[in-house]
């Protein structure tokens, strides 16, 4: 009878896993959390802005100014969401997924395990480097700086610990 009511400007969440226990995700928290913290200070400031406006003995048009600060907080929210709860690298039994900021669906990078060679962190773990033949000439290099840095040693121990398998295993 009723239907469930979901606001247009909030994006949606992704999409269930069939089996989650079987990948990881990294998202782009670090990025996400910098552009919420921006979008907080923006709105605050224009919240103290459209309040000083309304004090009697205040400029006339400083409420001008809190409204396209309170809008470019508001909007700053959607990507800070978008890059909280979306995937950046997934590792599935499948290989590493790459995900792009924009057009996600379209632009998707799969590597396949098979297709790795070697793979490992650079030595300021700000990049994830992917060789995908023996002599490390060709391959993929993805930048680190959108995970949060408590969150890469994890990614290079699944990294490595994928590689040792494999390397057991052939």
């Amino acid at each position: 009878m009723f239907s469930k009511v979901t606001p247009p400007s909030l994006p949606s969440g992704p999409k269930p896993v069939a089996e989650p226990e079987k990948e990881l995700r990294f998202t782009r928290a670090a990025q996400g959390h910098f552009l919420l913290s921006i979008s907080v200070i923006l709105l605050a400031i224009g919240i103290t802005l459209f309040a000083t406006s309304t004090a009697p003995g205040s400029p006339e048009n400083l409420w001008m100014y809190a409204t396209p600060t309170c809008l470019l907080g508001i909007l700053l929210i959607i990507p800070a969401m978008r890059c909280i709860r979306h995937a950046y690298i997934i590792l599935s039994p499948l290989g590493i997924e790459i995900f792009p900021f924009f057009k996600p669906e379209k632009n998707l990078q799969i590597l396949y395990w098979s297709d790795i060679s070697h793979a490992e962190l650079s030595t300021d773990e700000k990049q994830l480097i992917i060789h995908t033949n023996e002599a490390r000439t060709a391959g993929v290099v993805a930048s680190l700086t959108p995970v949060k840095t408590s969150h890469r040693p994890l990614l290079a121990r699944a990294i490595s610990g994928t590689m040792e398998k494999r390397k057991e295993h052939k």
